[in-house]
């Protein structure tokens, strides 16, 4: 594990989305992933896993997020946890993280490198009480945590992200491919469609795109585009 990023980052709020079609899904300037729409209090529990991408070097800062989270996509409010790998000064920097908007993310003081196998889980508990649960399945760690939150569970997502630093949104990172799978949404298979995938576009290219879903439709790959 290298040193964390030496600049808070914001909140991981949605920029810019735009629905291109019915089937051809949603493009954002720094999401790119899957996310699924419902009606107020629909969503209770989301869970997925993946492995820690690694950072590719770069001549910048970069930074990137892949995470899980409950609202966001059609509203203001989000609960999220996730893991970051960035490029800052020459160096890779990887590192757990939880937030809920408003609020910055907070860092999960547990190691994490690339190659580690993670598992999410955020699941409501009571009206207002929600648990976060983050384990490193390579490692065998798991951290927990229980919070307030009383957002609409409206939306859900699957994100790879380039989150905002300072005031700005930030230079992607290169990273090898993220696989998302075992997805659940209130403890079933999400059933992943076209229509759900977003893609993320900066300046006139795209910049991270997500694959198709997989044969269980539990699960699918962002690749970062050079």
């Amino acid at each position: 594990m290298t040193d964390r990023p030496h600049k808070r980052r914001k909140p991981c709020a949605l920029h810019q989305k735009k629905k291109v079609s019915s089937r051809s899904g949603w493009i954002s300037s720094n999401w790119s992933g899957y996310a699924r729409t419902g009606t107020q209090n629909q969503y209770r529990r989301i869970s997925a896993e993946w492995t820690v991408p690694y950072v590719l070097p770069s001549t910048r800062n970069t930074y990137s997020s892949a995470w899980i989270g409950i609202d966001g996509f059609e509203n203001s409010s989000l609960i999220q946890t996730g893991t970051g790998h960035d490029w800052i000064q020459g160096k890779p920097s990887y590192y757990a993280w939880w937030e809920i908007l408003p609020d910055a993310e907070t860092i999960i003081p547990h190691p994490v490198s690339p190659g580690h196998r993670i598992r999410a889980v955020i699941a409501k508990l009571t009206r207002k009480t929600w648990c976060i649960t983050l384990t490193n399945l390579t490692l065998g760690w798991t951290f927990r945590t229980i919070q307030y939150y009383s957002g609409p569970q409206s939306s859900a997502e699957w994100i790879v992200e380039a989150p905002t630093v300072g005031s700005s949104i930030a230079s992607m990172a290169r990273l090898t491919p993220v696989t998302f799978n075992l997805c659940r949404l209130n403890g079933q298979s999400p059933a992943f469609c076209t229509s759900q995938k977003g893609i993320m576009v900066q300046g006139q290219g795209i910049v991270s795109i997500p694959g198709a879903p997989n044969r269980c439709k539990d699960g699918f790959t962002v690749r970062r585009k050079t």
